[in-house]
């Protein structure tokens, strides 16, 4: 079974006039070495609008090994697949950048390595994750491996914007999908970034199909609520508990049995705006505390001494959510990009999500 088998679904169909195989310093590039595939063709193919792929150019492998393709930047992230004796090897091209692919012709999917960018670094990581547990357990069990799920959900995370998320959600392992829309739990990593592009990329041609693609799986769940997009409403309150800067477990439901209104609020202290950001919530927090307002905030920083320093000079509730072993309470919340702030009203349930902070204020007041 070849390990690189992705489906990706919902990306426009690229221009015919693509200028591929020159040399621009307007074109992205990418270029490596085939083992043992002197003199042969590689097909470098794009994804259509219908889940399948199309040839866009052939490349020739020079006598020694070498290949060379470019081509003119789409406006968006995209994965590409170059071709070789029915096996794929996907790369990613954010803009202009170089990526360099090196692969042995007689197994040509598996024995690939992408370099030359963020991008393709983190694309090779998640290949390189799945490769461990395929030689460890064998293919079929690939999509089952819970260690393996959680290790590509925190990587997801990390960029849920990214193309690599995009790609890491529609990869698929011999004929089984590793994020399957019909799993609870694998829909909440997909929602996770169908929120995150429609935040960050509203233009990505993706943007429509995940969201679509969420709310469709979600109407074969239980307690299903119709809507246009992926809001708050559909999530119930699960439940967190979490060290707070002082040691002691603070429990999300606790806080939120007490009759106030709780904002949860997902951040990193170590972001260029989370100062402001939490300038803003101490203005908000001062004004209504005495009217019953509690704040509840989850630091995912990956330093933790960084979040202890800055904890303990905020007067609510702050806890750690550490990225390498809390990515199940982001997933729980369809967290996709911080910060990410929700309204808990007095009577536990979760009403509203808030992307904007300069809302927060009116929405707050509405639940007091």
């Amino acid at each position: 079974m070849r390990l690189n088998k992705l489906t990706v679904t919902g990306a426009a169909a690229f221009t015919a006039a693509m200028l591929l195989t020159g040399c621009s310093n307007k074109n992205w590039h990418a270029e490596g070495n085939i083992a043992g595939g002197a003199d042969s063709q590689l097909v470098l193919e794009a994804p259509n609008g219908n889940g399948g792929w199309y040839p866009v150019d052939t490349v020739e492998v020079g006598s020694n090994g070498k290949f060379k393709i470019s081509g003119e930047p789409v406006g968006h992230p995209e994965i590409y697949r170059i071709t070789l004796n029915g096996e794929s090897v996907y790369f990613p091209i954010d803009s202009l950048e170089t990526v360099t692919i090196s692969a042995d012709a007689s197994a040509f999917a598996t024995s690939a390595t992408v370099t030359g960018s963020e991008s393709a670094d983190k694309l090779q990581s998640v290949n390189d994750l799945i490769a461990k547990t395929v030689a460890a357990e064998g293919a079929e069990a690939v999509a089952y491996n819970p260690d393996l799920k959680r290790s590509l959900a925190e990587t997801i995370l990390r960029d849920p914007s990214g193309i690599v998320a995009y790609y890491t959600i529609f990869k698929s392992v011999g004929d089984n999908r590793l994020f399957d829309p019909a799993d609870k739990s694998d829909l909440r990593m997909i929602g996770a970034v169908a929120n995150a592009f429609a935040q960050e990329r509203p233009a990505d041609p993706r943007t429509r199909f995940l969201a679509q693609l969420y709310v469709a799986n979600r109407k074969n769940s239980a307690n299903f609520i119709p809507t246009d997009t992926i809001v708050a409403h559909e999530i119930r309150l699960p439940e967190i508990k979490l060290l707070d800067n002082q040691g002691r477990t603070r429990s999300l439901t606790e806080e939120t049995s007490h009759g106030k209104v709780v904002v949860l609020n997902f951040t990193a202290y170590a972001a260029d705006e989370s100062p402001a950001f939490n300038l803003e919530l101490a203005k908000i927090y001062d004004a209504n505390r005495d009217r019953g307002l509690e704040i509840y905030q989850v630091s995912v920083d990956e330093d933790e001494f960084l979040w202890k320093q800055s904890a303990r000079n905020l007067p609510w509730i702050t806890v750690y959510n550490s990225p390498k072993a809390g990515a199940e309470t982001l997933l729980k919340y369809n967290v996709g990009a911080l910060p990410a702030t929700f309204i808990i009203n007095r009577d536990g349930e979760l009403v509203e999500r808030i992307d904007n902070v300069n809302r927060l204020a009116a929405a707050v007041n509405r639940y007091l």
